[in-house]
């Protein structure tokens, strides 16, 4: 009869113990999705806890922030050709505008008095005299 009561005590000793283990392992959503942050966390490197922080915060709202990426290279070169327009004033949008095209295309800008050269050469080239040349060297300086 002891040994029957020590069985049964051992039987529901280990079923009650593989229950609550079981109950441990099944994780609420939200801890699940804190324990999937954490391990996204540890893949990555922050300069500052602040930004850790910012991250969980996203990462557990369901935003996960994307690592950043290499830039492309016409991406560098918006980003050098923004830089460099920044330094220079011009007198409308549109100069700005056909400044940063050549810039991306990889081309030099004329400065007022290379463009200024330039359409005289060409004016030249093509023998304008009078309301003809003043006409075609405006709509050249333009550009």
């Amino acid at each position: 009869m002891h040994k029957l009561a020590a069985v049964i005590f051992a039987t529901l000793l280990t079923v009650s113990l593989t229950h609550a283990a079981d109950e441990k392992k099944e994780m609420s959503s939200q801890q699940q999705r804190m324990a999937d942050c954490n391990a996204e966390a540890k893949k990555r490197t922050f300069k500052e806890k602040a930004d850790r922080d910012s991250f969980m915060s996203a990462c557990l709202k369901g935003e996960m922030p994307a690592e950043k990426k290499e830039m492309t290279e016409q991406q560098k070169r918006m980003g050098e050709c923004n830089t460099e327009a920044k330094g220079k004033k011009f007198a409308s949008n549109d100069e700005r505008q056909a400044f940063m095209s050549a810039c991306l295309k990889g081309e030099k800008a004329m400065t007022q008095q290379e463009r200024m050269g330039y359409c005289n050469k060409e004016a030249g080239a093509k023998n304008l005299k009078g309301d003809e040349r003043q006409k075609f060297m405006s709509t050249c300086l333009k550009g």
